[in-house]
């Protein structure tokens, strides 16, 4: 029998508050459940050049968690080196990111693998090119969206904010992740309880500083 497809797109909060570790996580997850799962970073900014090759942490960890071979310019379309916003990364070099490769390399992916899990850059409102930003993306992939919120100060704004954006958008917010990046923060689980409260969509892991996620309800 022919598995069912399945797809995520994973965004967060803001820059830094752990999509890669939890979009790998997520890769894992699928693999430990007997499935073939890639993991895609379509435009990756921060890189290092590694024998005339141009290398990202981020990707080099999603094709660790991955259980197939997946061609490198589809699980990763664009690659820039400086670590700068990804439109401002495209012009330096004379490129302009097209929606359109991303999605062709995509369905390469999805051809392949019973899962693929999509890792935006940033956060879901920032800019891929001077007209679309990477919640246009979201919604020519049509994936559901899985939301990373680093728990530090501010978060909860932050939070609330993008899953608003997430609805406006017309996608379908199914899960979000509690990434506790400051274990030190004031008022820690209070925020968290919060969040739980407020975002209209299930907290599929609560993730200690360190800790190894643990997903329910995916």
């Amino acid at each position: 029998m022919q598995k069912n497809k399945t797809a995520y797109f994973v965004t967060g909060t803001d820059t830094d508050v752990g999509k890669t570790y939890i979009a790998s996580a997520l890769v894992r997850y699928f693999v430990q459940q007997g499935q073939t799962a890639v993991g895609m970073k379509p435009i990756a900014a921060g890189c290092e050049k590694i024998n005339g090759e141009l290398r990202n942490a981020d990707v080099s960890a999603l094709l660790e968690a991955s259980n197939i071979v997946a061609r490198l310019e589809d699980v990763n379309p664009y690659t820039f080196e400086p670590a700068i916003a990804p439109h401002i990364a495209a012009e330096q070099v004379g490129a302009t990111v097209s929606l359109n490769k991303i999605k062709h390399a995509f369905d390469a992916l999805q051809s392949q693998a019973d899962v693929v899990i999509v890792e935006g850059a940033g956060g879901f409102r920032v800019p891929i090119n001077r007209q679309e930003t990477m919640a246009d993306l979201a919604v020519k992939l049509n994936l559901p969206i899985i939301l990373v919120v680093g728990i530090r100060l501010g978060c909860i704004n932050h939070a609330l904010m993008t899953a608003g954006s997430i609805r406006a958008a017309g996608l379908n917010l199914v899960g979000w992740v509690a990434n506790r990046i400051d274990p030190n923060m004031p008022a820690l689980e209070e925020n968290v309880e919060t969040l739980k409260a407020m975002i209209k969509a299930p907290c599929i892991a609560d993730v200690n500083w360190g800790a190894v996620p643990k997903f329910s309800g995916i």
